[in-house]
């Protein structure tokens, strides 16, 4: 409590000299109340706190904690009103009009129309270079998005217009059918451009460069910074639904500290892996909970002529074993996982799992040592060579690196004549090096921001931004267009079957070498009630929350 306090006086102190005086009203109400501040335990820093440039999921919690989008997700992952009233949409599906209900910014400013249109020309505009562009474009068909991107027409032509400052026109190229879901997502998010020109080249740095006019205010901010701050917003159109006092984030790698932090009470959330699992599995705080993440290895196929070689790429694939790295490193309920869409987040037509067979591929991906020596021994002839050296890019935090040695063990030992060094980054230069193609192997991650199989498919097309391997194949390519803008865009079934056939492309050339599902193994404390927990866009929702008074 006195550190709260003091925090308060330093950050009013701050916020006056700044002339930022919104939020402190906020903190000063709250400052007594500080014990209800929900502590969180984060593995990774925030990379970027742009609505249009963020690209992980840490960053797109905390965004998503002070910023509402037109819709939000319910307990079920399903989309509801957030800054829509309302909605409708024509008859052919191509024209949605949305109704904004009365929000207001931190600083004072209405959320208009106009705040939608500034954002979301933003992600498309090339002089931004938003990696999720094709969030506009490929995706969400949004019209002129992928001739904007192109740099064949000014963003001025993007199909969203601001009717009026409470009424939203968006124009789309094909029907989608998953469009309300896509409106949670902060690629969508608004922007209040006379803000944001306000800020030059700062904005989204501080507290002082972002505007909240979600459940909660950022009054305590830097960039890679190990522990920051969320405040109640009162302003908020939802207000009486929040009632936390408070977010506090604390990034902490190592997860042995993080259980010590938690067990002395200073984290009422955190993350555990490994033997820590062991020890506190029988706890009624341990939960595992799916977060949807599908782990993988990317080879690049471009820049590292012996992983062009498929034999090769095979080899690596059939020579890990995916369920002792979940099973026996991991042990937090992740999967082992053998398809290039992971299980329990995408269902079709029928009602079924997009894969919840994970037996289909095993002609091409499985756990088999002696498979591998032998697409390795064929590689080694092709290439006529009989040793090879690689190297993957690894993050900094702690579950990646000990997957990533065990790895780095499974194909030494069943790889004979290969050997693999790890170079172990921070998460935001190990994906500028996969993004740059300055890599070998890359030990990466994705996770699905919509309920779809075509949030990891699409990803494997020619030249999008994160195909790290630089892979293209025109067939799979026409299949994904046949199921954007095609025929099938419209056929669920047909369009559902002409998936599968993209996946065994994907799968039989070893793009890449899927891992596991990961699940999230927590401690959650008795006290703490109300997170909502998704495996899709948004892994972890707090408006909902509760924190019970000690």
């Amino acid at each position: 409590m006195n550190k709260a306090r003091a925090f308060v006086a330093a950050a009013a102190a701050s916020a006056m000299a700044l002339g930022a005086v919104p939020a402190v009203p906020a903190m000063t109400a709250l400052a007594d109340d500080a014990a209800n501040d929900l502590s969180i335990m984060m593995e990774t820093p925030v990379e970027s706190l742009d609505p249009q440039q963020a690209t992980d999921g840490t960053s797109f919690e905390v965004i998503a904690d002070y910023t509402d989008g037109l819709m939000q997700m319910d307990a079920d992952g399903q989309p509801v009103n957030a800054l829509a009233e309302s909605y409708e949409t024509s008859d052919d599906g191509l024209t949605w009009t949305f109704k904004l209900r009365d929000a207001k910014w931190s600083n004072g400013d209405p959320v208009t129309a106009n705040d939608f249109v500034f954002g979301w020309q933003r992600a498309v505009d090339p002089d931004v270079a938003s990696e999720y562009a094709y969030m506009l474009s490929d995706i969400g068909q949004v019209k002129n998005a992928a001739e904007i991107i192109a740099g064949e027409k000014d963003k001025s032509e993007l199909g969203v217009t601001a009717v009026d400052d409470k009424t939203l026109k968006v124009e789309l190229n094909a029907p989608v059918s998953y469009f309300l879901s896509l409106m949670y997502f902060p690629t969508y998010y608004p922007v209040n451009e006379k803000f944001f020109e306000s800020c030059a080249d700062t904005f989204g740095t501080s507290p002082e460069t972002v505007l909240s006019n979600g459940a909660f205010v950022l009054d305590s901010y830097e960039p890679a910074a190990t522990e920051f701050h969320l405040t109640k917003n009162p302003d908020y159109y939802d207000a009486d639904r929040v009632k936390l006092s408070g977010l506090d984030y604390q990034v902490i790698q190592d997860s042995q500290q993080a259980l010590m932090s938690y067990q002395a009470g200073d984290l009422d959330t955190t993350l555990v892996n490994g033997d820590q699992v062991d020890q506190v599995k029988d706890d009624p705080a341990f939960r595992a909970i799916g977060a949807g993440y599908l782990w993988y290895v990317s080879p690049n196929m471009a820049k590292v002529p012996e992983l062009a070689n498929e034999n090769i790429r095979k080899a690596l694939t059939f020579a890990i074993d995916r369920t002792a790295i979940a099973e026996d490193v991991l042990k937090d309920g992740s999967l082992p996982t053998f398809t290039a869409v992971p299980p329990q987040f995408a269902t079709g037509p029928d009602g079924s799992d997009f894969s919840g067979d994970q037996d289909k591929f095993k002609d091409v991906c499985d756990s088999d040592p002696a498979k591998a020596a032998e697409f390795w021994q064929k590689g080694l002839e092709e290439l006529g060579i009989d040793s090879l050296d690689l190297e993957m890019v690894v993050d900094a935090d702690d579950a990646p690196q000990k997957v990533a040695t065990v790895l780095q063990e499974q194909w030494q030992t069943n790889l004979p004549g290969l050997t693999v060094t790890l170079t172990v980054e921070p998460k935001k230069q190990r994906v500028q090096d996969m993004q740059d193609g300055n890599f070998q192997l890359g030990l990466t991650r994705w996770g699905p921001d919509y309920a779809d199989p075509m949030t990891y498919l699409g990803m494997w097309v020619t030249d999008n931004s994160n195909n790290y391997g630089l892979w293209s194949n025109s067939d799979y390519d026409s299949i994904i267009e046949e199921c954007t803008t095609g025929d099938l865009a419209t056929d669920a079934e047909g369009r559902w079957a002409k998936l599968y056939d993209a996946e065994q492309i994907v799968m039989n050339e070893a793009v890449i070498f899927p891992l596991y599902t990961q699940s999230n193994a927590e401690m959650i404390s008795p006290a703490v009630t109300g997170i909502e927990y998704h495996p899709v866009a948004l892994n972890r929702v707090y408006k909902d929350a509760e924190k019970a008074a000690e």
